[in-house]
């Protein structure tokens, strides 16, 4: 059991893979409901008018937005920017055209830049010679 103290509040949480104590998230998530429902109400609000309305703090908002539960409706926002390229994004943390590569990039490093099938057939075409060796040096002791 990994025991950890809450990133927000510094209570002594079981770690379960977030970094904040269950009642920091319930909080959160309280917030989130606040913002969500302000936001059907009034759908063109912007954060400043959001932050005013809910309470909710502005860098909390922005964190529902980099979790991907908000989107920005706006096409030219200056509020959120993809963190590899810098392209203006309307939600999460990267944009389409950097996680099309970061896709590509993690498949060639885990598999080494080739297909995860042709790595797989060259183990067993290395097991069936290894097995042949042992098979044609047994044959040649019992000759």
């Amino acid at each position: 059991m990994d025991i950890r103290n809450c990133s927000r509040c510094g209570r002594i949480y079981t770690y379960d893979g977030l970094n904040i104590c269950l009642k920091c998230r319930k909080e959160d998530e309280e917030d989130f409901q606040k913002v969500k429902e302000y936001l059907d109400e009034n759908p063109g609000a912007d954060i400043n008018e959001v932050t005013e309305e809910t309470g909710v703090d502005s860098k909390k908002i922005i964190e529902f937005l980099r979790q991907g539960r908000l989107e920005i409706k706006d096409e030219n926002n200056l509020l959120l920017s993809c963190e590899r390229c810098g392209t203006p994004i309307k939600t999460g943390r990267f944009c389409e055209k950097c996680i099309v590569e970061m896709q590509r990039e993690f498949k060639q490093s885990i598999g080494g830049g080739r297909d995860p099938k042709d790595l797989t057939n060259g183990r067993a075409k290395e097991k069936i010679k290894i097995i042949d060796r042992y098979k044609n040096d047994r044959w040649k002791k019992n000759s």
